[in-house]
């Protein structure tokens, strides 16, 4: 792969690898799991704060961009928030804030009040190369294909992690629900610590080649002078935590894109993945609702949304 021009993120690559099952609380099942584990509710008093903050807000406008959640005094949102982490750190990696009262807000305050939340999480960081902070997931119209996003589109999103191919990947992926689509759109989520699991026992040759770099297709984010492909291991471990960059369909695209043969047990590790994400057993699924925010451990936790309309 030396003469190819990509990304070149392999130093990623550790010696390090999970060789053991995984049996903690991230590492879960259908079974295993119920709303209730990944449901925190805003409670009266964060909703009081916020009807205040968006008065506020009405009368003294500002760009998004320049809100901060350090500019109010918020304790009942902070708390619910950090209950957020915390079931996201060491809890199941997949999270419901329930949820803005979209009826007393404009589509514009309720943007606002999702980016003030999520600074008590993390630091935002923008969405598209172009520097987007903040971007619509709606069916545009437009047909999917290189250089347009899945989330522009109303297809199917298989299991994935997001920015899979990016030097850095966010922590924490987050969405207010505005609108939910008449048909479809179900949310599916899967731990990849069980994930893990599953193909320690049933393919270890296959999971032993995750650990190792891939091409992914950058999805053109990028300068239009910078490489189109990236290379990076889909599995890194730390000793303690699993990081994931997880896209069957970008790994498959970016070795087409840079018109390379996939190496025969790199092949065999996507069929196997495929395979056993497919088990219905390691999903947890829901229709997320009106007014709901949903957030994730993007390196832990892969998702899925269904085909909508």
């Amino acid at each position: 792969m030396s003469s190819l021009p990509y990304l070149d993120l392999q130093h990623l690559a550790t010696p390090a690898r999970l060789t053991v099952a995984v049996g903690d609380r991230r590492a879960w099942t259908r079974e295993s799991l119920r709303p209730v584990d990944w449901t925190v509710p805003l409670g009266s008093a964060a909703q009081s704060e916020l009807h205040r903050m968006a008065a506020f807000l009405r009368a003294n406008p500002l760009a998004t961009p320049l809100l901060s959640h350090e500019q109010f005094d918020l304790p009942a949102c902070r708390a619910a928030v950090t209950r957020i982490k915390g079931v996201l750190d060491d809890g199941c990696g997949i999270a419901v804030l329930d949820r803005l009262d979209l009826d007393a807000l404009s589509r514009a305050e309720a943007s606002q009040l999702y980016w003030i939340l999520g600074g008590y999480l993390a630091p935002r960081v923008a969405q598209k190369w172009d520097g987007t902070m903040v971007y619509d997931v709606k069916d545009t119209g437009r047909a999917f294909g290189y250089g347009v996003r899945a989330s522009w589109t109303n297809v199917e999103l298989f299991f994935h992690t997001d920015n899979p191919f990016g030097v850095v990947q966010p922590d924490y992926v987050s969405l207010l629900c505005l609108q939910p689509a008449e048909k479809g759109g179900m949310s599916r989520f899967c731990s990849l610590y069980m994930l893990h699991n599953r193909l320690l026992e049933r393919y270890p040759r296959q999971l032993e080649r995750l650990y190792r770099p891939v091409l992914f297709d950058r999805q053109a984010e990028h300068a239009p002078d910078e490489p189109k492909v990236a290379l990076a291991p889909p599995l890194v471990f730390d000793g303690q935590r699993l990081r994931a960059r997880l896209s069957v369909a970008l790994v498959r695209k970016g070795y087409a894109l840079a018109d390379r043969q996939m190496d025969a047990e790199l092949a065999e590790a996507l069929d196997a993945l495929d395979d056993v994400l497919r088990d219905e057993s390691l999903w947890a699924e829901f229709l997320i609702e009106r007014g709901q925010m949903q957030y994730l451990n993007n390196h832990e936790t892969a998702h899925f949304r269904s085909e909508f309309s």
